[in-house]
């Protein structure tokens, strides 16, 4: 059988969290879904696989939890389950930057949709941002994109306050794998007084699915974070790096 993959987010504000995460998971285990679900104060992060009646059941669910509605999810296939067990766990941050008093659902920069994203990869006048850690551009990256060449995401604040001289007056366009990170790193770049920021809708996984392979300005692959390792356009199943792009 094919089995279905959501890879979700939302930043919303979630009182209690703690409350929300036994029914959550009894609900996911109920419909057979595994994968990982994180809860924080400003919202829900995840991936989650499964039959797709049990997945547009979950995801159900999740919209209709306070500010979920317009819940983001990019979904893609796997020919075998790409998880071992289902988790819902609890964090301090849905993805952590550790910069206090960032509002996303707030301050998040404007999208560029997947289909306008070429233009501004090719145009010499901006500058393309990968805010993903140094190990996942090793499988791949847009053309003439800056790697921040990270450990963690945490890092890229520090990365961006040491070189954001350099970057004075340009127009800044920023991406991620599912589209996530940028939303907090560009309501991070906002907050340090940077006007001119963007970021692709949907991240990189949107791009792949929507953009033709012949149109395409992306290289290699994408890590994912499952078992299978990389898609490529189209989502399809990679696995291992196809080109030391980075």
């Amino acid at each position: 059988m094919t089995f279905t993959v959501a890879a979700l987010y939302r930043f919303a504000p979630f009182d209690d969290p703690a409350a929300l995460r036994q029914p959550l998971l009894d609900l996911c285990v109920a419909e057979d879904i595994c994968g990982t679900l994180l809860l924080a104060r400003e919202g829900i992060n995840g991936t989650i696989a499964g039959r797709a009646a049990g997945i547009a059941a979950v995801l159900a669910d999740i919209r209709a939890l306070p500010g979920c509605a317009e819940l983001d999810v990019k979904y893609s296939t796997a020919a075998t389950m790409p998880f071992q067990r289902m988790k819902v766990r609890l964090k301090k941050e849905i993805v952590t930057m550790k910069v206090p008093g960032l509002d996303p659902a707030r301050d998040a920069a404007p999208y560029v949709d997947p289909a306008d994203w070429n233009a501004l990869v090719d145009d010499p006048d901006t500058v393309l941002i990968d805010t993903r850690n140094g190990f996942e551009v090793g499988y791949g990256s847009f053309d003439g994109a800056l790697n921040p060449e990270t450990k963690s995401f945490g890092d890229f604040p520090g990365w961006w306050r040491a070189r954001a001289a350099e970057f004075e007056g340009k127009r800044i366009a920023m991406f991620c794998t599912g589209g996530i990170r940028c939303e907090k790193s560009t309501a991070f770049l906002r907050s340090e007084g940077v006007e001119d920021v963007v970021h692709l809708k949907g991240g990189i996984l949107a791009y792949l699915e929507q953009v033709p392979a012949v149109e395409s300005r992306w290289h290699g692959s994408c890590f994912v974070f499952d078992e299978r390792i990389s898609v490529g356009h189209g989502l399809v199943e990679v696995g291992e790096k196809d080109d030391p792009a980075g």
